[in-house]
C-alpha cells in the first residue's frame, strides 16, 4: 500500500499543467512508495485557479500562497509560478518542513539562490529543480555513453537553444502571459529561460564550466506593458551566446535567442572526445546521434570503413526509462520528462539518496547564468567559483 503525498501546487499555466500531470501519471508507471494526491492548487485569480482545480482533480485551491503553506494537509509545495515569486515562497515552505520542487531558473540571481539552497538544507527538507530535460532518455543515455568512457577526454562542447516567438515589435511584456519579457519578474531573458537549460545539461554531461566570456542583445528596445499600457525599455536580453572553459580544459560555445525565424523549441548539443562523439535535438527527441572512433576499453582504433555517426533509436527496454513505457520503437514525448524527473524525486524519498537536481545543483546553474550576464555587460572573462 502507497504512502499518500499530498501537494500544493503554486501556479497554473504551462508548467502548473506539465507538472500536474506528471502527479496524476507517475503511480501508473512507476511502482513507488509514495502516491501523489492532487490536493491544493494556488494562484491569486479565483475563477482561473478554480477552472484549473476543476480540470486537473484538485480537491481544493487557495488564492493566497501562503495559506497554502500554512495548510497541515499539504507535503509537497510545487512552484510553478514566475521567477520572481521563487525566493519568499521558498523561504516559508522550507520554514515550515515542506519539501520544495521549483521550476528552474531556481532564482533571479545566485545571491538568492544562495539563500534559498541554505534555507533548504537547514530545514532537512527534500527539494529539487525541474531541469526536466536531463529526464529525456536520449540524453540520459548520452550521460551513460560519457560515464562509460565512450567519448574519451572532452575536447569540445556546442550547445544552442533556439525560439521565435518575440520578433514581432508588437508583443507586449509583462502580465500573464509574457512575464518572460519583463526583467523585473524574469530576472534575465533567454539566459535564464533557455541558456539555463543548455548550463545544467552541459554540466551533467560535462563536468563545471570555470570561465566565461559574453555578447547579449535585446533588438527591440522597447515593448508595451500589459499592466501599464504603456510603452516601456526592455531590459532582458532577446539573444546571447558566450564561450566557455570547462574544469576538464574542454571547450564550449552557447548560443541563445528568441530572433531565429523558424524555430521553435531547437534545443541541442553536440559533445566531442579523443574516442567519440555525441549529439542531439530536442527536436528530434527519441534519437541519439554518435560517433565511435575507438573502443573505450582498450582505445583501439575502429576500422575506418566501418566509421560513421550512428542514429540510436532510444526506445528500448534497455534504455533510461523506457522500461516503464511502452514497447520498443515507440516514441515518449515532452510530457513524459517530467514524470521521470517526478519518479527520480519520489524513488529519492524511499532510498534516502536525494534526487538530481537539487537546490544546490541549480545554484550551479544560477552562478553561471550570472557570470555569463555580467560578462555579456563588461565584454571580459568572468570566472566562476
Amino acid at each position: 500500500m502507497s504512502t499518500p503525498l499530498n501537494i500544493g501546487m503554486i501556479g497554473y499555466g504551462f508548467m502548473g499543467r506539465a507538472h500536474s500531470n506528471a502527479y496524476r501519471q507517475v503511480s501508473q508507471f512507476y511502482k513507488l512508495e509514495h502516491r501523489p494526491v492532487l490536493k491544493a492548487c494556488c494562484a491569486r485569480n479565483a475563477e482561473k485557479i478554480k477552472a484549473f482545480a476543476d480540470n486537473w482533480g484538485y480537491e481544493s485551491y487557495e488564492t493566497d500562497w501562503r495559506k497554502l503553506i500554512d495548510r497541515k494537509d499539504i507535503d509537497v509545495i510545487d512552484i510553478g509560478s514566475p521567477n520572481n515569486t521563487h525566493r519568499e515562497i521558498v523561504l516559508a515552505a522550507a520554514e515550515r518542513g515542506k519539501m520544495i520542487l521549483c521550476e528552474k531558473p531556481l532564482a533571479m540571481n545566485a545571491a538568492e539562490a544562495e539563500e534559498m539552497c541554505k534555507a533548504v538544507e537547514k530545514a532537512g527538507v527534500a527539494n529539487m529543480v525541474w531541469f526536466n530535460y536531463r529526464r529525456v532518455p536520449a540524453i540520459s543515455l548520452a550521460r551513460q555513453v560519457v560515464d562509460e568512457g565512450r567519448i574519451g577526454r572532452p575536447f569540445h562542447y556546442r550547445a544552442t537553444y533556439l525560439q521565435d516567438w518575440t520578433i514581432a515589435e508588437d508583443v507586449p511584456q509583462g502580465g500573464a502571459a509574457l512575464w518572460r519579457l519583463d526583467l523585473a519578474v524574469a530576472g534575465s531573458g533567454v539566459t535564464g529561460d533557455l541558456l539555463a537549460h543548455s548550463i545544467d545539461t552541459a554540466e551533467w554531461l560535462n563536468g563545471p564550466i570555470r570561465r566565461v566570456t559574453a555578447a547579449t542583445e535585446t533588438f527591440v528596445k522597447e515593448r508595451m506593458h500589459v499592466e501599464t499600457g504603456k510603452k516601456q525599455s526592455v531590459g532582458i536580453d532577446d539573444a546571447c551566446m558566450f564561450l566557455a572553459v570547462f574544469a576538464n580544459g574542454s571547450m564550449g560555445t552557447f548560443e541563445s535567442t528568441r530572433y531565429a525565424r523558424g524555430r521553435k523549441n531547437y534545443n541541442t548539443f553536440e559533445l566531442n572526445g579523443e574516442r567519440g562523439s555525441v549529439f542531439f535535438d530536442l527536436e528530434d527527441p527519441h534519437i541519439l546521434q554518435y560517433f565511435k572512433h575507438a573502443d573505450p576499453k582498450t582505445g583501439a582504433k575502429i576500422e575506418s570503413h566501418l566509421t560513421g555517426w550512428q542514429r540510436i533509436n532510444v526506445t528500448n527496454f534497455e534504455h533510461p526509462y523506457m522500461d516503464k513505457w511502452w514497447v520498443p520503437g515507440c516514441t515518449i514525448g515532452y510530457e513524459h520528462t517530467f514524470t521521470n524527473a517526478l519518479a527520480d524525486f519520489l524513488i529519492g524519498l524511499q532510498t534516502g539518496k536525494p534526487a538530481q537536481p537539487d537546490f544546490r545543483s541549480g545554484l550551479r546553474t544560477q552562478k553561471v547564468c550570472d557570470a555569463v550576464l555580467a560578462s555579456g555587460k563588461s565584454g571580459r572573462w568572468v570566472d566562476i567559483e
